[in-house]
């Protein structure tokens, strides 16, 4: 393992290393996590899903670019419910945050060439906050559907910047920001890594670490799905627009190109507009 690094092959596992690199820097990359076939195979379940068409615009500073999200509460038992309960993705989560894990979310990001918005800086534990779990035991995986490089708006992260505690957050537009005077702080202790990645790679990230994106400016398309999980340990006080702990029931990495049901909606619960409207209200009543 190189510094926050490591390549996935057939005796893959968490080490110690990883281990480490994760609680020091507050995230891991993990290199072709995702073989061509399976990314392929995504792609495909897109051809003949809804996700892509139910898409919700998100816009960051109101101008015309945006960020296009679909977002699912469930895991189901299709092809993206395969890749959110296998053991690469959500055991290596458990390894990592040091317990079991449930499905908090998958989404499905699509920021499109020229048009595709930016993130502003925020931690996702800056909003998740508000949902009622009570310790930062979240995280992330961000799986790159294409290549994302500086020019198509890829990830950036502040390595460390987990270790800062949560930041206060207000809106920015349609996302929330964390309070940039104290990004502009901890952006002189915690250095500035730009996450390129091939397709299929990954970076595991902690819910408290900064990042953001910038806009699109390339030709590039830059689609990636991510899926957020909480420690079964962590089950929220209140009820809110994402699930309480549900038993998550893993499956063999295999069980991705296994899988024949490319796409079914049952019990995935999507997260509607009502739902995107209902977390903002949860935000502004708070505010008040």
């Amino acid at each position: 393992m190189a510094g926050t690094e490591v390549e996935f092959g057939d005796d893959f596992k968490v080490t110690q290393e990883m281990k480490d690199a994760f609680n020091q820097y507050g995230y891991v990359i993990v290199r072709n996590v995702l073989s061509k076939e399976e990314v392929n195979k995504l792609f495909e379940v897109f051809d003949v899903s809804d996700l892509v068409k139910n898409h919700m615009d998100v816009y960051s500073d109101g101008d015309k670019h945006m960020c296009r999200k679909t977002m699912w509460n469930q895991p189901g038992n299709d092809v993206t419910g395969m890749l959110a309960r296998c053991e690469k993705v959500a055991g290596t989560c458990e390894e990592l945050i040091g317990g079991e894990v449930y499905h908090y979310h998958s989404k499905l990001m699509m920021k499109q060439p020229k048009i595709g918005g930016k993130h502003q800086w925020h931690q996702d534990y800056g909003y998740w906050y508000y949902n009622t779990a009570l310790r930062p035991n979240l995280m992330t995986v961000f799986m790159a559907l294409d290549r994302c490089h500086k020019g198509n708006g890829c990830l950036q992260i502040l390595e460390g910047s987990h270790l800062c505690g949560r930041i206060d957050h207000t809106r920015v537009g349609d996302q929330m920001g964390a309070d940039m005077d104290r990004v502009k702080m901890i952006q002189e202790i915690c250095p500035l890594k730009y996450v390129e990645l091939n397709p299929g790679d990954a970076v595991y990230f902690h819910c408290n670490i900064l990042h953001c994106s910038a806009v699109n400016t390339s030709l590039d398309r830059r689609w990636a799905i991510l899926c957020a999980y909480n420690r079964a340990d962590n089950n929220p006080v209140e009820k809110h627009h994402h699930p309480f702990y549900t038993p998550l029931n893993k499956v063999p990495n295999t069980a991705i190109m296994d899988c024949t049901t490319m796409w079914d909606s049952t019990g995935k619960d999507p997260f509607t507009v009502d739902k995107r409207l209902e977390s903002n209200f949860g935000y502004i009543k708070r505010e008040l």
